[in-house]
């Protein structure tokens, strides 16, 4: 199923910030990418009415299976790309805002080919 680049977006950022701080509520979430907590709110409603993430009664936020395999395609593409942008010369970050656009439009067979062509070149 494909979704909105935002809801990615969202799904990664969780991801990443329940591996630097632990448990996500949706004001970490506000914080960490400088958008309102009404506009948060509805993104949460969304992606949990999707079946995405859950969130329990203290407010948690919990990716579920699809939401965390989302999550874990978007920052696999985002660290790979911005790692092969850098490595090109390309400054740290520029390379991060290039990395976070390409991800969500590149074709999975592209993005694999790009992985196993620099695996190669590196041996």
């Amino acid at each position: 199923m494909k979704i909105q680049e935002s809801a990615e977006n969202y799904l990664e950022t969780i991801l990443i910030l329940r591996q630097r701080i632990g448990d996500v509520r949706s004001v970490d979430i506000a914080n960490e990418l400088g958008y309102s907590k009404p506009s948060i709110s509805i993104a949460m409603r969304n992606l949990r009415e999707n079946n995405y993430i859950s969130v329990d009664k203290n407010g948690f936020i919990t990716l579920l299976p699809p939401g965390q395999e989302i999550a874990e395609r978007m920052y696999e593409r985002h660290t790979f790309l911005t790692h092969c942008l850098s490595s090109l010369g390309v400054a740290p970050e520029i390379a991060a805002e290039d990395a976070c656009r390409i991800e969500h439009v590149i074709s999975a067979e592209s993005f694999e080919a790009i992985k196993a062509y620099v695996k190669k070149a590196e041996l």
